[in-house]
């Protein structure tokens, strides 16, 4: 038996049939996403709250991406984002785990003796090919091709496990010991990171003969557990929403698995009634081996078997679950709890009705430029007390409220230049001007924030530490600047017009402090206080918190009619 195991074909050839599997799903995954990838974000995006619109979108790009770990990967990033509610992603989730079926049928074609030439032909186009699109398929080719020589690399490589009544009795404990089979699909499934892989690996082992059909239903039903484990690893450091989405992955492939083992032996008859051939039928004469174009001991039908279990059981655990949306995503909410500060990555006050009535577009338009103020002061005092406890559990909640000023200044921008295009009097046209340089100071705000943590994230990565005056002179520049956008943003919320010699006075105090401190700084350079590293940034933050005060007195212009 350690013989066996130890046989260097068989384990040789697992690893890099493995590896050259995987790589080939990756590749072929990139290309079709760098093909595809930025119009289904979109259309993700764009859903409705229509969950069988959700689960038919979450099967076309799942089916066209090739990857069901991108798609739920994606659906969380868009929960967590606030672009999608949690029954939104369940329906879509539900869609992608059939979509992923589309890989077990694609391997279950006998078309491994395409491989190489694909891999040839992949890289042709990928070296060669000057236009981007043809590099992309060049890409697809390739990994197509990697992918199934992968495959027929593990088919051969197991080989030596036919004679062994070793394994053969295991495997034969696994068919009828249905419950270790789908933990052992679990676990392979959790460690591989990629159910394509171990779909890859069971039809192996079943086309070899090595694996029974009870067997390989089994392992396929832990597989598809055991794929859920990438939403809920990248879900991690998430929102509450997101994390239930991943959650609820978990929850309908299980539930779905366990009601399957109890119907299993119906189950695996219906497969067997709708599937041509005899799923365990072995080819043994040399005449059959001719015909089929197999091995001795090969099985001819079992892959096709075993995908359509894939896909079959899939489909019918979403139809069941696809009305349950509801119930699943309370059950998922009562697992995962608490109450979660959630940003918002929509439109609150825009609607692109009301452009042909400027008067009330221009106060949705307020309304929307308002929220923006408070999310960069948000993302200031955030930012000041990240520099002050080094608490790098602030960063993703940072991170959201710069991608949501990106979002803002967009969407606004093409409100005010919609509505510009209006028929409207100069006294209109003269405000969205002012408000479009808002905007944009607002943003600039969002980024010299988002560049202040950066810096502060690097000091960390480096072990830098700032000298105690260093780190009072940044807490008074930092809240100096604080005061600054608070008074310029109150004014704004208050339409206080008569705040501009104020606005002179704090710009001016901010300018003269970061001269100071950085005078200070050089000073403690000469003498040796302060190394090299930190005076570098040092010397950034001010420029940034200077920076700051610059656009926060472009805003004060903007406020009292100036700009």
């Amino acid at each position: 038996m350690l013989d066996l195991i130890l046989n260097q074909k068989l384990i040789f050839g697992l690893m890099g049939g493995l590896g050259l599997f995987l790589f080939g799903m990756k590749v072929m995954s990139e290309g079709l996403q760098k093909i595809a990838g930025s119009r289904m974000r979109k259309i993700l995006a764009a859903l409705t709250n229509n969950r069988c619109v959700g689960m038919l979108v979450g099967i076309g790009v799942t089916a066209i991406i090739q990857s069901s770990s991108a798609t739920t990967v994606m659906v969380v990033g868009f929960v967590n984002a606030g672009l999608m509610s949690l029954v939104q992603a369940i329906g879509v989730v539900l869609g992608a785990n059939i979509g992923t079926t589309v890989t077990a049928q694609l391997i279950a074609f006998k078309i491994t003796k395409y491989a190489l030439p694909a891999i040839g032909l992949g890289v042709g186009f990928k070296i060669f090919a000057k236009n981007r699109k043809w590099s992309y398929f060049g890409e697809i080719l390739l990994g197509f091709g990697l992918l199934f020589f992968g495959l027929d690399v593990m088919k051969q490589a197991f080989d030596p496990l036919k004679t062994s009544e070793e394994f053969r009795q295991i495997f034969m404990y696994v068919g009828n010991n249905h419950l270790m089979g789908v933990l052992i699909g679990a676990v392979l499934t959790m460690i591989v990171q990629s159910s394509s892989a171990t779909i890859g690996i069971t039809l192996a082992l079943a086309s070899t003969g090595i694996l029974s059909f009870e067997a390989s239903v089994a392992l396929i039903l832990g597989e598809n557990i055991g794929t859920t484990i990438t939403a809920n690893i990248a879900a991690i450091g998430t929102n509450l929403a997101a994390r239930r989405t991943a959650l609820a992955h978990f929850l309908f492939n299980s539930i779905g698995v366990c009601y399957m083992l109890v119907f299993f032996s119906f189950f695996t008859n219906v497969i067997a009634s709708i599937t041509p051939g005899e799923a365990d039928f072995v080819i043994q004469t040399q005449d059959q081996v001719a015909r089929m174009g197999g091995s001795i001991g090969d099985k001819p039908f079992i892959a096709r078997h075993i995908a359509n279990t894939h896909t079959l059981f899939n489909i019918i655990n979403t139809l069941i679950f696809l009305p349950l949306v509801g119930i699943l995503a309370k059950l998922s909410t009562a697992v995962v709890r608490g109450r979660d500060t959630e940003v918002e990555f929509r439109l609150k006050y825009l609607d692109t009705r009301v452009l042909n009535t400027p008067p009330i577009a221009l106060a949705q338009a307020r309304s929307e430029i308002k929220r923006m103020a408070n999310t960069a002061q948000e993302m200031v005092v955030e930012t000041q007390l990240f520099l002050q406890d080094n608490d790098l559990k602030r960063i993703p909640a940072l991170q959201n409220k710069e991608d949501l000023t990106d979002l803002l200044q967009k969407e606004i921008t093409d409100f005010v230049v919609s509505l510009s295009q209006k028929s409207i009097t100069l006294e209109t046209s003269k405000e969205i001007a002012s408000m479009m340089n808002m905007i944009n100071d607002l943003e600039r705000v969002g980024d010299h924030c988002e560049n202040l943590w950066s810096l502060c994230q690097r000091k960390l990565d480096q072990g830098i530490t700032f000298s105690d005056k260093a780190q009072r002179e940044i807490a008074d520049i930092s809240k100096l600047t604080r005061e600054f956008l608070d008074t310029i943003v109150r004014a704004l919320d208050e339409k206080n017009t008569e705040i501009f010699d104020e606005a002179n006075v704090l710009e001016e105090e901010i300018d003269v402090m970061e001269e100071q401190l950085r005078n200070n700084h050089i000073h403690r350079l000469n003498t040796g206080e302060c190394s090299v590293n930190s005076g570098l940034i040092f010397i950034d933050m001010l420029h940034n918190f200077e920076k700051i005060g610059d656009h926060t007195y472009n805003l004060a212009k903007a406020v009292v009619g100036i700009k």
